[in-house]
């Protein structure tokens, strides 16, 4: 076969969206002889697309200086472009900036109008909404889009909507915002734009869907891409922040071990550039999943990996210790960072732990007003994932509370939430609720029900210690588990009494109460205050209540 066959293949893979052969076919006509600028581009393209990033660096610099010393300073600039685009998604910050300023020194000394100023732009324009202006960022954003549809350049109309987009929703104009990235995305699934386009156009969408919290567009988006992607072989599109947005929306699915899978990859992926921040986050998300498995020594070495590489290791971490039954320690960690401000993604998941934990450390009001943050956030954001999020912590508090009634209307509607955005973990700990709800109201059989299918579902997914805390509440017994001093402050627990009043009616110090609390919880396997309440009361132990207690 001739270089020019192969070439020719080369080629034909290219346009087929044949991207390893195309790879493989190139690649053998440049050893033949070095390919011109165009073979050149598509060839890195190709080669990113692969997952090949650092043989897609050198071949745009290569067509970069061919078509510079050639004289067309437009075409050499968008491949500086697209080098700066590569070196900067692997975190390459100082090299990335260089190349673009290199581009703009040549298009500022050829002079003239050009498409590629539109791509400048819009690299100006992310790292202004990146950088906190917003408002300049989507000015410059449209000013690019301007460009595109001037030269009909549809991968420069689309990248600067979405950067557009992204700005809107920073800017406080979310519906706005949201509306004009699925008119992206509807380009992209289309067609109409080039696979490195695509892929980045759905990692800054499923990003945006993480700042509003819109796991239901993010689903829909996810599973639409894939499709894409699975019919273009060989394509290695999601390497970056977006592997962990993957993960997190398997996960939040009920897919743990795809999940699992995917976070594996994304490490390994991070392990080359540990200054992207999201090498932190793929080892948090890994550090949830063996938390909720119920594997704490991994899980907490991967909080402390993450929080090495930049990542707040909260409120995972102190998750883990309420799991452990070290409810101080989760107490004071899950204080600290609620008294930070935060964005209202970080903000709401802070809050649902903290309601549990404080819930878990006796402090009702605490929890009370956590809750009621959350509620807030939930009306101003709108997010499904978010109202039942707070309706969930608003049950969770009326048990403690000892309205069992309204806590049951709110975990039924927060159950029917979590249930349209398919979402099995939470839906379990919701029925948890309902149980506990339906125990109070004095029926048995009603509890039973909800707890089995709490249980069924911890066991389907792996969340053993879910699970375990479900069997104790199902009527494991606290004979030979607790000590005599630890039945009588669970006795004690269960009239309602916070632990100061509990220390005072033993004539202990409240930190010796909240020891005893948290061993209670911990040797119970139970989740929360509310649940050794509900246990003590299904083993009539609330009747050996001391009598100051009221």
């Amino acid at each position: 076969m001739t270089t020019v066959d192969v070439l020719e293949r080369g080629r034909r893979s290219f346009a087929a969206g044949r991207w390893a052969d195309a790879c493989a076919h190139l690649a053998d006509a440049d050893r033949d002889a070095p390919l011109e600028p165009a073979d050149l581009e598509r060839f890195a393209t190709a080669a990113y697309l692969t997952g090949r990033e650092a043989d897609s660096v050198e071949l745009w610099e290569r067509a970069h200086h061919l078509l510079a010393r050639r004289g067309d300073p437009a075409r050499a600039a968008r491949c500086a472009f697209w080098l700066a685009f590569e070196l900067l998604t692997g975190g390459d910050a100082a090299l990335g900036g260089g190349w673009l300023a290199r581009a703009g020194r040549l298009l500022d000394d050829a002079g003239g109008d050009c498409a590629e100023r539109g791509y400048l732009l819009v690299a100006a324009g992310q790292q202004r909404v990146v950088g906190g202006d917003a408002g300049e960022g989507r000015e410059l954003a449209a000013r690019a889009a301007g460009i595109g549809e001037r030269f009909g350049d549809p991968d420069l109309v689309v990248l600067a909507r979405q950067v557009e987009g992204r700005a809107l929703i920073r800017l406080g104009g979310t519906v706005d915002g949201v509306a004009l990235l699925d008119e992206v995305m509807v380009a992209v699934m289309a067609g109409e734009v080039s696979p490195i386009v695509a892929g980045n156009v759905y990692c800054s969408l499923i990003e945006a869907c993480g700042e509003t919290l819109d796991v239901r567009r993010a689903t829909e988006w996810t599973r639409a891409l894939t499709r894409w992607c699975d019919s273009q072989p060989g394509l290695e599109p999601f390497r970056g922040q977006c592997l962990v947005h993957r993960a997190e929306i398997m996960q939040l699915h009920g897919a743990w071990p795809d999940a699992a899978e995917e976070l594996r990859r994304a490490c390994e992926v991070f392990g080359g550039r540990p200054g992207d921040p999201a090498a932190g986050s793929a080892h948090y998300r890994q550090a949830e999943l063996h938390r909720l498995r119920g594997r704490f020594g991994e899980a907490e070495e991967l909080y402390r990996t993450a929080s090495r590489l930049g990542r707040e290791p909260q409120p995972g971490l102190a998750l883990l210790r309420l799991a452990q039954g070290r409810t101080d320690a989760a107490s004071a960690a899950i204080r600290r960072v609620a008294g930070e401000e935060s964005d209202p993604g970080s903000r709401a998941g802070t809050l649902t732990a903290c309601v549990e934990i404080m819930l878990a450390a006796g402090d009702v009001p605490a929890a009370r007003a956590a809750a009621d943050e959350l509620s807030g956030l939930a009306a101003g954001l709108g997010a499904p994932l978010l109202r039942a999020a707070a309706g969930q912590a608003r049950s969770a508090v009326l048990l403690a509370e000892g309205d069992a009634r309204a806590a049951l209307a709110e975990s039924r509607r927060a159950w029917a939430g979590w249930r349209e955005l398919d979402v099995p973990y939470e839906s379990a700990r919701v029925r948890v609720l309902t149980g506990l709800a339906c125990r109070g109201l004095g029926d048995e059989d009603g509890a039973a029900m909800e707890l089995d299918a709490a249980r069924w579902i911890f066991r389907q997914l792996g969340a053993e210690p879910d699970a375990a805390a479900v069997d104790a509440l199902s009527g494991a017994s606290a004979s030979g588990v607790l000590t005599a001093r630890e039945t009588e402050v669970l006795a004690l627990v269960a009239t309602g009494r916070t632990n100061r009043a509990i220390a005072a009616d033993l004539f202990l110090s409240e930190k010796t109460v909240a020891r005893h609390v948290s061993n209670i919880l911990g040797k119970l396997g139970l989740p929360s205050r509310a649940a050794a309440t509900a246990y003590a009361y299904e083993h009539d132990l609330h009747r050996s209540a001391h009598p100051g207690s009221g």
